[in-house]
């Protein structure tokens, strides 16, 4: 997902105001992200794995963040300076967005089934006999 996000034409590079920080800024800053982003029913993938990555190195280790902007989506890359290696990645949208997903069909104007067509019969387990 966050691959395909990179190489669509129109992703761009935002200018990073604190492009240069460290591991112990962008864990205290992610882990109240997360909180914001649950609260407000925003969509978000690489956060978990991102964090615990930051957790795992030394806290003033050196890492360079960097912005990329498509729509209403927004990504975050954290590396060691090099470009090379990236130490996590954040992606997320705004409230009621979807995350952009290459790999799921866009649904038709259909929409959801009929309730009655996601209904199966259930196993009554107290009209079964217990021998």
């Amino acid at each position: 997902m966050m691959a395909g996000f990179v190489l669509d034409e129109a992703t761009k590079f935002l200018d990073a105001p604190f492009a240069i920080t460290s591991a112990a800024v962008l864990r205290q800053v992610w882990s109240t992200r997360g909180i914001e982003f649950r609260a407000m029913d925003i969509q978000f993938t690489g956060l978990p794995e991102s964090l615990r990555v930051l957790q795992a190195i030394p806290s003033e280790t050196s890492l360079v963040q960097e912005i990329l902007r498509s729509g209403p989506h927004t990504l975050y890359v954290f590396h060691h300076g090099d470009g090379c290696q990236i130490v996590g990645a954040v992606l997320h949208g705004k409230a009621n967005v979807e995350l952009p997903n290459p790999l799921v069909p866009k649904r038709g104007r259909g929409g959801r089934r009929p309730r009655s067509a996601l209904t199966s019969k259930q196993l009554d387990l107290f009209g079964a006999a217990f021998a």
